[in-house]
């Protein structure tokens, strides 16, 4: 391969493509968005928050006490806000009815031996959430230990922990970072595995526009008289790929920018607290890239149109989105022997292996071997694909057989 034809190749793809009003109307329309809500919320902020506060969340409302045991009234001042108290239960329904307090709880004669609360609500929702809070629990803690222990351990009852989350290593060395750490550590293969999806099949969409139009037109005959089925491919895979990576670069900068650096300095937080989770993340993309895009040209030139090339590459997404399907496995075992054999499957390798390198300490084995299977496939996708591509682009109006794409990798 002459590598002046393919990077000629791929100069001419980009430049071409990032002229089209389609590419520059989606580029410039998630920006555009992003500053029409900013502006949109430095007019109206307040106005839409009032409104929405009216509409979806309901004035705070304090719950109702009913004291048999004597225990708990009358209700310390700290607590005043959240809850009022009845003598009665009727007088408590009275109040509930009226919409003047959310629920109200009575609490039993016997709640030293017993324990026993029963919740009155008229919205089995909210009722439920109110009953779930901690407030009620901290109102009967402070009620039973008020005037027995000191403040300091009355303080400490009702607000008992305070998690500081540490992470390991292998070796059982403290990692840097603490929390904020572990969440960067998700945050970069994340990240990526999204950005593996967005760069190559919005790509994907242009290079089978490409390979479409130049089947139809039948320029692809004059092409193939000056550059090898191989060197049009790689040059296409990378053109594409470029245009497709601007068009990322493009909605990241916005991002940074309408946050006001607040998303730049998170990203380089990401890359000093995880630099190794990062490398290998950037790693899998790129090598996930490669091999699709060398796979969706190969597609294109199947179909005898540009919807039915659409349909085969569509077997490609598929396969790359087969990870997601496995999730709940991934939460469970990240390490269980499905998501270790999906490690070493080419089309599902850099999605499964971003998805694990977040969620524990994956093998280095895994790591290595399916770096090394991506590393093997990635070739043997471009030679297979470029006699493919070669076969499909020169037949017109027919879309080939099983038997006849076989014929050209044997004969290749």
């Amino acid at each position: 391969m002459r590598l002046d034809k393919i990077a000629t190749i791929a100069w001419h793809e980009y430049v071409v493509n990032v002229r089209r009003i389609g590419f520059i109307f989606v580029t410039l329309l998630f920006p555009a968005l992003g500053l029409l809500g900013l502006i949109a919320a430095g007019f109206f902020s307040g106005q839409m928050l009032s409104l929405a506060r009216s509409q979806f969340v309901p004035p705070a409302k304090p719950a109702g006490i009913v004291d048999d045991s004597r225990l708990f009234t009358p209700i310390a001042s700290v607590f005043a806000k959240g809850f009022v108290a009845f003598d009665d239960e009727e007088s408590a329904k009275r109040a509930l009815l009226a919409e003047k307090i959310r629920a109200y709880y009575v609490i039993a004669s016997d709640y030293l031996a017993t324990g026993q609360v029963t919740a009155y609500t008229e919205n089995i929702i909210s009722g439920s959430a109110s009953t779930e809070s901690g407030d009620l629990r901290t109102f009967l803690v402070n009620g039973l230990l008020t005037g027995k222990v000191n403040d300091a351990t009355l303080t400490r009852a009702t607000n008992p922990i305070k998690l500081d989350l540490v992470t390991l290593d292998s070796k059982g060395n403290r990692q840097g970072g603490g929390s904020f750490s572990f969440i960067a550590g998700f945050v970069a293969p994340y990240i990526f595995s999204i950005l593996l999806f967005v760069s190559v099949f919005a790509a994907s969409g242009y290079l089978l526009r490409s390979v479409s139009e130049e089947k139809e037109s039948r320029v692809i005959e004059i092409i193939l008289s000056s550059v090898s089925p191989t060197e049009l491919l790689a040059g296409k895979v990378i053109g594409l790929g470029a245009l497709g990576l601007t068009q990322v670069i493009v909605w990241l900068g916005s991002g940074f920018l309408l946050s006001g650096g607040i998303g730049a300095l998170v990203a380089g937080a990401v890359v000093l607290l995880n630099p190794g989770s990062f490398v290998v993340a950037a790693l899998y993309f790129l090598l996930g890239y490669l091999l699709y895009g060398s796979l969706m040209a190969a597609a294109g030139s199947l179909g005898t149109s540009m919807r039915e090339s659409q349909q085969i590459a569509g077997l490609f997404t598929f396969c790359a989105v087969i990870p997601w399907f496995f999730y709940g496995v991934l939460l469970a075992n990240p390490n269980a022997l499905l998501p270790r054999v999906l490690s070493f499957f080419p089309l599902t390798a850099p999605t499964m292996m971003m998805l694990r390198l977040p969620m524990s300490e994956v093998p280095l084995i895994d790591i290595i071997g399916s770096l090394v299977v991506l590393l093997i496939s990635i070739p043997i996708a471009l030679w297979a694909g470029a006699r493919v591509f070669r076969m499909g682009l020169l037949m017109y109006g027919k879309r080939p057989a099983v038997k006849e794409i076989w014929r050209a990798l044997r004969n290749a």
